[in-house]
């Protein structure tokens, strides 16, 4: 059986040129501690010696700081014949962008939209360059959330500049629809889509590429991890069993695609009425259970508050309308808490 000290030592160690970490890979195959001596094994998709050799040091300074551990032996497995660069082959990091984390729910109607714009507000009120992708091709929602419905440009690159709103920049499917103009495609236009919306915009230089996925785990989720690695994946939910049922497929979606879920978010988590009476319309607390019961951080609860629908109908997020009043807080401080668990960009 592994041991978890040297497991969580291992999680600082990325793959080469990458930003995600081995553990999150799946690559770490071995991990004991016996009498001092830490053995480790690892098994790379990659007949690249160099990034052999370059994981077998980095492993061996990781463990070493771990307390109890004298020695470290590190074992690199890799197949032979052709060279495969990484473990998802077509994986290609986006120039500029330091983190992506991508906000997915398992079904509708839970808040995910609201969420992700929120979250990418509160990113921007805490100082950080942010940008916001819309991944649901069918069913676009950030244009009127964000209150902004301008066709993007076009650089000399030939490339698609994205709008910006409250200093967040943006691209959805519906910047480049005429009004209620469906979208009725099968799901490889749906890939060629994403796969543009990723490395065909110029997003420049940020420090959180926020990405608002569609209900469920279809095409548009596993194009976005087969693209670009993500640096984790969040969560939400209402606190309903019919929500959290649906929930663990979202949760067992990312841990099968390789993608560290930071976490769960529980929204609509109670309605405080103007006499100041408490009510748990859809029951209270599931959230935080599923969390415990996953292992996973509990990233925090947002209540029910006419602001925060209001804010999203009519294009101005209550993060940036009123950050200092309750229902802004309780995005802030989730933003506050991801941003600490995948560190404070410089």
């Amino acid at each position: 059986m592994s041991d978890e000290k040297l497991l969580n030592a291992l999680k600082a160690v990325k793959y080469p040129g990458y930003s995600r970490d081995i553990i999150s890979f799946g690559l770490v195959k071995e991990a004991t501690l016996q009498a001092g001596v830490a053995k480790v094994a690892l098994q790379l998709n990659s007949a690249n010696a160099d990034a052999a050799r370059q994981l077998k040091t980095d492993c061996e300074a990781a463990l070493k700081r771990v307390e109890g551990v004298k020695t470290a032996q590190v074992e690199v497995r890799q197949p032979g014949g052709a060279e495969t660069p990484n473990p998802w082959n077509n994986q290609a990091k986006v120039p500029g962008i330091k983190r992506i984390v991508a906000v997915a729910s398992g079904k509708g109607g839970v808040g995910k939209s609201t969420v992700s714009v929120n979250l990418a507000c509160a990113l921007t009120h805490l100082g950080e360059r942010v940008g916001l992708l819309d991944c649901d091709i069918y069913g676009p929602s950030i244009p009127l959330m964000m209150g902004i419905n301008e066709r993007p440009m076009v650089t000399p690159e030939e490339k698609l500049a994205p709008p910006a709103k409250y200093g967040i920049k943006l691209m959805s499917m519906g910047f480049l629809l005429d009004g209620d103009q469906p979208v009725i495609w099968r799901g490889p236009m749906i890939v060629k889509t994403i796969q543009q919306f990723l490395m065909a915009v110029e997003w420049g230089e940020l420090d959180y590429l926020i990405i608002d996925l569609p209900p469920g785990t279809g095409d548009a989720q596993l194009t976005l991890c087969q693209t670009v690695p993500l640096d984790g994946g969040v969560v939400v939910t209402t606190p309903q069993e019919a929500s959290l049922g649906v929930v663990r497929k979202g949760i067992s979606m990312f841990t099968r695609l390789s993608v560290p879920v930071l976490g769960i978010v529980e929204n609509m988590s109670y309605f405080v009425t103007p006499s100041g009476e408490r009510v748990e319309i859809f029951g209270h607390g599931g959230g935080r259970e599923e969390a415990r019961r996953q292992q996973l951080d509990f990233l925090g609860e947002v209540p029910i508050f006419t602001e925060i629908r209001a804010g999203g109908d009519k294009g101005v997020p209550v993060v940036m309308d009123a950050p200092n009043a309750a229902p802004a807080q309780a995005f802030i401080q989730i933003a506050e808490t991801i941003r600490h668990k995948l560190g404070k960009q410089a």
